[in-house]
C-alpha cells in the first residue's frame, strides 16, 4: 500500500515538473517573441483593433511598438511585419523560413491545407512547380495568351457597345472578360456571357472575397471554431465556396470521361495525366482533391483579383480627368485608332505604365498579403519565432512606404516616372508580394491590366457617374470593390 502510495505522489510529482517546465518553456519563448499590445485572455487584443479597417490598426500599433511586433487575433498569436525593410529581411533574405502559408479561415474550412495556395511543405513546392510548368505550356507568357487576351478585350468592346450609352454597372462587365482568360486555359474554353452559371459562379467569388474584408470576416479570422457554428453572413461566404468547388469537380468529371493522355486540351487534363502518371507513387500530390482545389486557386485568383484592380482604376480615372487624358494622348500616338494594344507597346508607352503601377500600389487590394507561417524555429532580427509562428507581411505598408513614394497615400503617377517623364521601377512596388511564394500569376496580369485599360480607353473617351458624384471621391477601403453608382460609358473614338 506504501509502495502504491509512493509510486503514485512520484508521477504525480514528474507531472507537476513537466508542466511547470512547459510552462517555463513558453514563457521563455513569449521574451523573445517581438513586442505587442497585452491581450486579454480567449479575446486577445480584440478590443484594440478596428475589424473594419484592420491595416489601419496594425500601422498604428507600428507607430508604438516598431516594425515588427506581435498582436493576438483571439487566441491566434500573429507577428506583424511593416515596411519594405522588415517585409524584405523576411521574405528574401530568409525565405526558406517565412515560406508556410499561414492560416485563412473563410477559405480554410473548404481547401483545408489542399491545393496550391493554402498548402504547405511539400505538397506546396510540388503543386507550385507543376502549376508555373503547366502555365507555360499553355501560352502564359508567351504570345498565344497575348492573343487570346486581345480576342477577349474585343468581345468586351462589343458589350460595352451593346449598351448604347445607357447607364451600368461595369462589375461583371469586366469579371467576365477577366474571367474567360484564365477559364480558357484551365477549362480549354471561354463562357458565353450570358451565361446564367457563369454569371453566378462570378457572383459567388466576388461575395467570397469580399466578405473576408468585412468585421464579420475578421472575427472567423479570430474565433474560426465559433464563428463557423453560428449564423451570419459566414455561412453565404462557405456556401459561395463549395458552390465553387461543386462547380471545379463536375468540369474535371467531364475531363475524365473525354481524357485522351496523349493530347491536353486544359489545365485540368494534364493533372489529369500527371495523375495516371504517378498512380503507383504512395507519396504522390498529385490526385483528385489536389486538382479540383488547385484548379479553384486558379480559376478564383486569376479572375478576381485583375477584375478588381481594373475597377478600382476606372474610378481613379474618372476623379483624375487630366491622368486619363494624358493616357489617351499616348494610345493615339503609339497605338492609334485602328490596331489593336500590343503588350510590347508599353515599352513605348511611359505614363501609361506609370498610371497601371500606381493603380496597383494606391489600390492595395491585399493590404495584409495572405498570412505566412515560419517552417522551422528562427530567428528573426533579435527576436527568435517559434517553428509554426503564424506572420503577417503587410504589402499595404510598403505599397505605402515613404522612403520609396514621395506621396504614399495620394495618387500619384510620378512615384514611377523619372525626371525624363521615363518610366522606373520601385522595390517597394510588391502587390503581387516577393519571395519563395509570390503569385506566380503575376506576368499573366501584368499583361491583361495593360492590353484590357488600353483596349477600353483607345475606344471610349469617358466614364460619368449618374449621381452622389462626390461620394467617389474619397478613397474608399481597400476591399470596397463595388462602383457606388452605376457607370456610363459615354462617347465613342
Amino acid at each position: 500500500m506504501l509502495a502504491s502510495e509512493l509510486l503514485l505522489v512520484f508521477l504525480l510529482t514528474c507531472l507537476t515538473m513537466m508542466v511547470l517546465m512547459s510552462a517555463w518553456r513558453q514563457r521563455k519563448l513569449w521574451g523573445k517573441l517581438p513586442p505587442g499590445p497585452t491581450p486579454l485572455p480567449l479575446i486577445g487584443n480584440y478590443l484594440q483593433l478596428n475589424t473594419k479597417q484592420l491595416s489601419d490598426s496594425f500601422m498604428k500599433i507600428s507607430e508604438r511598438y516598431g516594425p515588427v511586433f506581435t498582436v493576438h487575433l483571439g487566441p491566434r498569436r500573429i507577428v506583424v511585419l511593416c515596411g519594405h525593410e522588415a517585409v524584405k529581411e523576411a521574405l528574401v533574405d530568409q525565405a526558406e523560413e517565412f515560406s508556410g502559408r499561414g492560416g485563412q479561415a473563410t477559405f480554410d474550412l473548404l481547401f483545408k491545407g489542399y491545393g496550391v495556395t493554402f498548402s504547405n511543405g511539400e505538397r506546396a513546392k510540388q503543386l507550385r512547380r507543376f502549376s508555373i510548368t503547366t502555365l507555360r505550356d499553355f501560352g502564359v507568357g508567351k504570345r498565344g495568351i497575348e492573343e487570346r487576351i486581345q480576342e477577349e478585350a474585343g468581345f468586351l468592346i462589343e458589350a460595352f457597345r451593346g449598351t448604347q450609352g445607357t447607364f451600368i454597372d461595369p462589375t461583371f462587365f469586366l469579371s467576365r472578360t477577366v474571367s474567360n482568360v484564365i477559364s480558357s486555359i484551365v477549362f480549354g474554353d471561354r463562357f458565353d456571357y450570358e451565361d446564367k452559371e457563369f454569371l453566378s459562379l462570378l457572383r459567388m467569388m466576388l461575395g467570397s472575397f469580399q466578405f473576408t474584408a468585412t468585421s464579420m470576416g475578421q472575427l472567423c479570422e479570430m474565433f474560426p471554431s465559433v464563428m463557423k457554428h453560428l449564423p451570419g453572413p459566414q455561412q453565404q461566404a462557405f456556401k459561395d465556396l463549395k458552390g465553387l468547388e461543386n462547380f471545379i469537380a463536375k468540369k474535371v468529371e467531364q475531363n475524365q470521361r473525354t481524357l485522351d493522355p496523349n493530347s491536353p486540351r486544359d489545365f485540368i487534363d494534364s493533372f489529369l495525366i500527371r495523375m495516371q502518371e504517378e498512380q503507383n507513387n504512395p507519396n504522390t500530390e498529385f490526385y483528385l482533391k489536389n486538382l479540383v482545389l488547385t484548379t479553384l486557386n486558379l480559376f478564383f485568383a486569376g479572375t478576381e483579383t485583375v477584375s478588381t484592380t481594373l475597377r478600382y482604376g476606372f474610378l481613379l480615372l474618372m476623379k483624375h480627368p487630366d491622368v486619363e487624358a494624358k493616357i489617351h494622348e499616348e494610345i493615339d500616338q503609339v497605338i492609334g485608332k485602328n490596331r489593336q494594344p500590343k503588350f510590347e507597346d508599353r515599352a513605348k508607352m511611359p505614363y501609361t505604365e506609370a498610371v497601371i503601377h500606381e493603380i496597383q500600389r494606391f489600390g492595395d487590394i491585399i493590404p495584409l498579403s495572405l498570412a505566412r507561417r515560419v517552417t522551422k524555429d528562427t530567428k528573426f532580427r533579435e527576436f527568435f519565432l517559434p517553428k509554426g509562428t503564424e506572420v503577417f507581411p503587410m504589402l499595404g505598408s510598403v505599397l505605402r512606404d515613404p522612403k520609396f513614394f514621395s506621396h504614399p497615400r495620394d495618387f500619384h503617377p510620378q512615384h514611377f516616372l523619372d525626371e525624363k517623364g521615363q518610366f522606373k521601377k520601385s522595390d517597394a512596388f510588391v502587390p503581387f508580394s516577393i519571395g519563395k511564394r509570390y503569385c506566380f500569376g503575376e506576368g499573366l496580369a501584368r499583361m491583361e491590366l495593360f492590353l484590357f485599360l488600353t483596349t477600353i480607353l483607345q475606344n471610349f473617351c469617358k466614364m460619368v457617374v449618374r449621381k452622389r458624384k462626390s461620394s467617389i471621391l474619397a478613397r474608399p477601403s481597400p476591399k470596397q470593390y463595388r462602383f457606388p453608382e452605376e457607370t456610363e460609358w459615354e462617347g465613342w473614338r
